[in-house]
């Protein structure tokens, strides 16, 4: 299959052999029963005639292309959670419209010329191409989960600019040996049982004088939340920070000049069931009485996005 002789040819140069290896063995129907599938949706993409690609202002590539058999094909890659994708005349409306994320957080990230970056949990790999348009000179973004993984497949064919990895491995496969400019874990602490262990990962992968940043769904208050069953309907939520929290597990990590970025209310315009993802979401999730709180009565979801400084 062409796409996947690609990734096999053009990997992340500085990571070592072994990761790479686990990484591309994950990519068969050993590793998911759904690969055939989306392996031959690959395949039937497609191609895209007087191609033009935006990665500053959006993940945009317009272009000539029989737009029914591109939609037909896109959405056998169902569930999108991140984006949204402009392909020609097919807008990806994904779950989350990660653009207003990305809004929050670019001018932190400012000029990236040259950075190397590791997205910790990067889904799809919406933000290495918004990275890459800020000049970042590659992302290497990381989430077990293989859908995502072929997701970023099918964009990549179109938006045909190298730089951009989306590998099916976890942090912890990740060697401490390889450090980056920038370490991103955005949505991912939340879903760890030690978030002290987690941040100490980052500061591991970041190089001296390097950044991490980490966004969370947090807590208002000086103490963490622990639920004692699900949040919002996940299962594996551990721990919910407060902001106090986290600014002082990336201290203790030895970051240093830790600043709160944003903290923004999760709002159904930002994350909402569509086309490209007809399952529950945010709605499904808060007490239908009372939106303010989740359905089993915890604090609706507020996020925050922190930064600390590797000296």
């Amino acid at each position: 299959m062409d796409i996947l002789h690609n990734l096999r040819e053009n990997l992340p140069a500085d990571l070592p052999d072994w990761p790479l290896k686990r990484a591309l063995a994950r990519f068969s129907r050993d590793h998911h029963g759904d690969f055939d599938k989306w392996s031959n949706a690959l395949e039937n993409l497609p191609d895209l005639l007087n191609r033009e690609v935006d990665l500053h202002d959006a993940v945009s590539v317009e272009g000539d292309v029989d737009t029914q058999k591109l939609t037909d094909a896109l959405k056998l890659f169902h569930p999108w959670r991140k984006g949204p994708f402009s392909i020609a005349e097919v807008l990806i409306d994904t779950e989350w419209r990660s653009d207003f994320k990305w809004q929050r957080l670019e001018n932190a990230l400012g000029d990236l010329s040259g950075q190397r970056i590791l997205d910790i949990g990067c889904g799809n790999g919406y933000f290495g191409w918004r990275m890459l348009g800020r000049g970042a000179r590659e992302v290497v973004g990381i989430d077990p989960t293989l859908l995502f993984c072929m997701q970023h497949l099918a964009i990549e064919k179109y938006v045909q600019k190298p730089g951009n990895w989306v590998l099916p491995l976890g942090i912890e496969e990740i060697p401490n040996t390889t450090q980056f400019d920038w370490v991103l874990s955005m949505g991912v602490i939340y879903h760890r049982r030690d978030p002290q262990a987690h941040i100490e990962q980052l500061a591991a992968l970041t190089r001296s004088g390097g950044h991490s940043i980490v966004e969370s769904i947090v807590v208002e208050g000086s103490e963490s939340l622990i639920p004692p069953g699900r949040y919002a309907r996940m299962r594996n939520v551990w721990c919910v920070p407060s902001i106090d929290d986290l600014c002082k597990w990336l201290q203790r990590a030895g970051f240093t000049d830790v600043r709160v970025l944003d903290v923004s209310v999760t709002t159904m315009e930002e994350q909402r069931s569509t086309q490209w993802m007809s399952f529950d979401s945010l709605i499904d999730t808060l007490d239908p009485q009372n939106p303010q709180r989740t359905i089993e009565g915890h604090p609706a979801p507020v996020r925050a996005i922190v930064v600390g400084e590797k000296p």
